[in-house]
């Protein structure tokens, strides 16, 4: 399995909310500190806002939060919001894609019996268990 860039992005933001998860966060602040675009970064906060992830204000002051305690967020739901414009294979698309092989193909179940064994193992992990700690947090570590 691998996931979009985007995908990747957006649980990294997760990741660093639920280190402070009372604590509200500006994209520019995010994206220096993981040395990604803040635009691509943008997007990304749109669509997790979209998925009721965060929370987001606009303005001074503004910034991007938790919209939900941590413990209630999992992987698997982040990753099926984000991922799921993106088919695991051709045949997987919503439009059944153009594989010749798909009257009689045999692999198509296995994929998707490995695609969801790996849902479910992301469906078993919270963010709070994936937090990525504050500054001050991973010094003393």
């Amino acid at each position: 399995m691998r996931l979009t860039t985007f995908t990747d992005f957006a649980l990294r933001a997760l990741m660093r909310l639920a280190g402070e998860p009372n604590r509200s966060f500006a994209t520019g602040e995010i994206a220096t500190e993981f040395g990604i675009s803040r635009n691509h970064l943008a997007k990304v906060v749109r669509d997790l806002a979209d998925g009721g992830f965060i929370a987001t204000q606009r303005g001074a002051g503004g910034g991007f939060s938790l919209a939900r305690p941590p413990q209630s967020i999992t992987l698997g739901e982040v990753v099926r919001t984000l991922e799921k414009r993106q088919g695991l294979v051709e045949c997987f698309r919503d439009d059944g894609g153009a594989c010749v092989l798909t009257p009689r193909c045999r692999l198509k179940a296995r994929l998707a019996a490995a695609r969801e064994a790996f849902m479910r193992e992301l469906d078993a992990t919270t963010l709070a268990e994936c937090a990525y700690p504050a500054t001050s947090q991973r010094k003393r570590a």
